[in-house]
């Protein structure tokens, strides 16, 4: 759909009995505005497309910029009184835009806010929260902030009832200058991980690790997550795809490759970040964008069917580059292979230098089970 000068692409997801749910990404047709007048178009236009979804409320938005340091404030004054999760970060979206986003939105939710960066959404028997920008300046080094932002979280979830181990279903790490700075990330959280009983003979969560940054230049680690109350054993389950990746704790990192929640009436299928690998945990087609864009689908198509799912079933795709010069290539082969998905591709350099691209998405796909309330 257009709205003035902005496009906004909506997925959505409805099955009898249970919530309607909608994926939107939003971006500026017109390179020429100042980022004030952008953000204008985008807001207009998430506001008519989201009036278009009746019933449905946000629970969580992502901004994507492209120069967090100049332009964050002034977003947060556009955008006033949050009324769910909202996440701004710097990863400028490849368009030669200043500003995109991401936003979910679900049928029947009643969202509360805990707290600045914390929203409760209820939906039938289950409540979710959403964390989203949480960050930290204190600590010297990328390790000491991750592993702040971690303990904190996992002190809100205690509030609430929830653990880290059982409830957490998705982060995400945001890392300015991730060359220097995610070996600190990935000590933190294999530290508080081990010490809340994650590990690799019982479970991790599904992840992303990226570039990113806030406009403190301070800020090492920004942090969101999702977790779910109310769920029953056997709801969650982990994919892995060990034809084609292997665990991630062989090489020292703590995190599942994807996570399904089982409802009632549905399936959440979470993709963690997803680059080209091969079983060995070793950088396949080094130095090729293209190829390598083509094994990360390959990759993220064998745990969508590991899940019992395809990409026809994907809500929404996050797309990161390292190089910008590799933008025509990638845009290309999404919008041929995609052409209907909400995707959204920014500069986000991924955790090892050889990998040039990442990416990672959610799958909603009808299933049946009913040992489970439905969503």
């Amino acid at each position: 759909m257009v709205f003035g000068k902005c496009e906004v692409t909506v997925c959505g997801f409805g099955s009898e009995g249970g919530a309607r749910e909608a994926h939107l990404v939003a971006h500026i047709r017109c390179r020429g505005l100042s980022f004030r007048e952008q953000c204008t178009e985008l807001l207009s236009a998430y506001r008519q497309a989201s009036a278009g979804l009746e019933g449905m409320v946000p629970v969580m938005e992502r901004y994507f910029l492209s120069d967090a340091s100049a332009q964050q404030k002034e977003l947060e004054s556009m955008l006033g009184e949050r009324r769910c999760a909202v996440s701004i970060i710097e990863q400028p979206p490849l368009d030669g835009t200043k500003i995109a986003m991401l936003a979910v939105l679900q049928e029947n939710a009643v969202v509360r806010r805990c707290d600045e960066q914390l929203f409760e959404v209820s939906h039938g028997a289950y409540r979710s929260f959403f964390s989203a920008g949480m960050r930290t300046s204190a600590g010297r080094t990328s390790r000491q902030q991750a592993k702040e932002l971690l303990l904190d979280y996992c002190e809100k979830l205690g509030e609430y009832g929830c653990s880290l181990a059982d409830n957490c279903v998705r982060t995400w790490f945001f890392v300015q200058n991730i060359d220097v700075n995610y070996a600190g990330v990935v000590t933190a959280r294999n530290e508080v991980f081990s010490a809340q009983g994650l590990t690799g003979d019982t479970h991790f969560i599904a992840s992303t690790g990226i570039g990113g940054r806030s406009a403190d230049c301070r800020e090492m680690v920004q942090m969101d997550a999702c977790a779910i109350c109310g769920l029953k054993p056997g709801q969650l389950r982990y994919l892995y795809a060990p034809s084609h990746m292997n665990r991630t704790c062989e090489y020292g990192v703590s995190f599942e490759r994807g996570t399904v929640v089982g409802f009632g009436d549905r399936r959440h299928v979470l993709v963690s970040g997803t680059a080209s690998i091969d079983n060995r945990g070793c950088v396949v087609h080094k130095g090729d964008v293209r190829m390598q864009a083509l094994r990360m689908l390959e990759n993220v198509g064998k745990l969508l069917e590991e899940a019992e799912c395809t990409f026809d079933d994907v809500m929404h795709m996050i797309v990161y580059l390292r190089d910008v010069a590799d933008y025509d290539v990638v845009a290309a082969m999404f919008a041929e292979r995609f052409p209907d998905k909400p995707v959204q591709i920014v500069l986000a350099p991924v955790c090892r230098p050889d990998w040039l691209i990442e990416m990672e998405c959610m799958a909603i796909t009808a299933d049946g089970d009913s040992r489970y309330e439905r969503f």
